[in-house]
């Protein structure tokens, strides 16, 4: 069962509604995790929070609100992913905007991409690896690499090997990169689409414009055309 204290019951009180105890609960019974401990984030859709196994590792709880989620923005990329077929309703699309994002990872990762590992999802639930030591890694607009060329060259190959897997990220920028030991790790990949989505090439285009305009702004020359061109060859 997961443990949280009074204090912190407090302050985290209003994120926790009665189905997504029960749901935490179920993870917890499986063994995935022990001790619930501190909030990462706390947004509109999602809240994510640490949490401790039994064996003190850390692992990352990420909480989908069941009530205030834009489900019809979940639904406009759901509706052309082929592995999911459902009707427009709230709970179910939430539900699968969670699993979405488990068998994105897990597709990633199996393409050698950088990122979380994901450990089990059930529900609005999605339980995934800690990335960092002591403290979580920081996103890239907070934690500039040092040798800028050599990062960006490590996220172009990273946006390649997702290419290759027949993904799009669709949401990259430096909010959903973390640098950790100067390595990017892509996150949030729940809204990251197939290429039967009539906008991937869009969402791609999208995604190399947010990451040129970034790595400009901060003194860095960038060529959007030739770093597409490196993401779509073989």
């Amino acid at each position: 069962m997961p443990k949280i204290s009074k204090e912190k019951w407090k302050t985290w009180g209003n994120v926790f509604d009665t189905f997504t105890f029960r749901t935490l609960f179920k993870l917890a019974g499986q063994g995935h995790f022990d001790v619930i401990e501190s909030p990462v984030s706390i947004g509109k859709e999602s809240n994510v929070f640490t949490a401790r196994t039994r064996q003190g590792a850390r692992i990352i709880v990420k909480i989908y609100r069941l009530e205030t989620c834009d489900f019809n923005r979940m639904y406009d990329y759901l509706k052309f992913d082929p592995r999911f077929k459902l009707k427009k309703q709230r709970r179910k699309i939430i539900f699968s905007w969670v699993q979405r994002e488990f068998r994105n990872l897990m597709k990633a990762r199996q393409a050698g991409v950088l990122v979380p590992k994901p450990i089990a999802f059930l529900n609005n639930v999605l339980l995934i690896e800690f990335v960092g030591n002591d403290e979580i890694a920081l996103k890239l607009k907070d934690h500039l690499p040092k040798n800028k060329t050599q990062f960006l060259k490590k996220i172009i190959q990273n946006m390649k090997k997702l290419h290759k897997a027949g993904l799009v990220h669709a949401d990259l920028s430096q909010f959903n990169i973390l640098n950790y030991h100067e390595n990017p790790v892509f996150i949030d990949m729940s809204q990251a689409t197939t290429f039967e989505n009539p906008q991937a090439k869009e969402f791609l285009e999208r995604d190399i414009k947010n990451i040129t305009n970034f790595f400009n702004k901060i003194g860095l020359k960038t060529d959007k055309s030739k770093i597409k061109k490196q993401i779509i060859s073989n």
